[in-house]
């Protein structure tokens, strides 16, 4: 199995303050992979430094066996690895069309783009049903569909996702894991970051558990599930 995302001891500052300690984790093709953590462990910050939204200042980051730890954002997403943010990011004063089309601004061949447009309403028919409405009046279960499939319209190899249930209704998060489930049988590789750890370990294949900026635990999902730290930290000791 190919190595898609490689982080090898990667070292992370906000300004002063080091963040990220020796972080090393690797996302592998076809997979989803999870990392765990509390609040301010440290896992924004990772999502930011492997799209060079935060610059580390030691260690490798390789997407499909290349180096991307000096590249651009726009360049780390033209090679295929695409964020879906934290808290969504969409254009709140956009139309919900207009926010899929900036997914596709890298793109050129405007066949593909309306094609992979009708992709994204077949996996999201609220958002058909929305493409006029100004995405800052959706509600947030539909803002992070569109983020989803803004990210999709990039046609990208690997989606990054920073905490997609955020906010959201227990019924919404099973939707939008479900589209999780989804796009990775499409054969995109998902690296997932969320604080919902009995979703998102009943999902993975794999899971990382960052404590304070350090990797702490690595696993099988299953394995991780039944772990002793995790059910106590992270699943309530259930």
């Amino acid at each position: 199995m190919s190595t898609m995302l490689r982080l090898v001891d990667i070292d992370a500052y906000y300004g002063p303050s080091q963040v990220l300690h020796s972080i090393s984790l690797e996302v592998n093709k076809g997979e989803i992979v999870c990392l765990l953590g509390a609040n301010a462990a440290g896992k924004t910050t990772t999502m930011k430094t492997i799209f060079g939204l935060v610059r580390a200042k030691h260690g490798k980051i390789e997407f499909d066996g290349q180096s991307i730890e000096k590249r651009l954002p726009g360049d780390i997403v033209r090679s295929g690895l695409v964020l879906v943010p934290e808290a969504r990011r969409i254009f709140a004063r956009m139309t919900v069309l207009e926010n899929l089309q900036m997914g596709a601004y890298s793109r050129s061949s405007h066949s593909e783009i309306a094609a992979d447009l009708d992709h994204v309403c077949q996996i999201f028919p609220r958002i058909k049903e929305r493409l006029k409405q100004i995405a800052g009046t959706m509600s947030g279960g539909e803002q992070q569909m569109l983020a989803m499939g803004r990210a999709l319209m990039s046609r990208p190899r690997m989606i990054c996702m920073d905490e997609p249930s955020m906010g959201l209704s227990p019924i919404l998060v099973e939707t939008v894991f479900d589209t999780v489930k989804q796009i990775r049988s499409e054969g995109v590789t998902i690296f997932l970051v969320e604080q919902n750890a009995s979703m998102a370990l009943g999902l993975a294949d794999r899971g990382y558990v960052i404590q304070t900026g350090n990797i702490v635990l690595s696993d099988t999902a299953a394995n991780l599930l039944q772990n002793d730290q995790v059910r106590q930290a992270y699943l309530g000791g259930a």
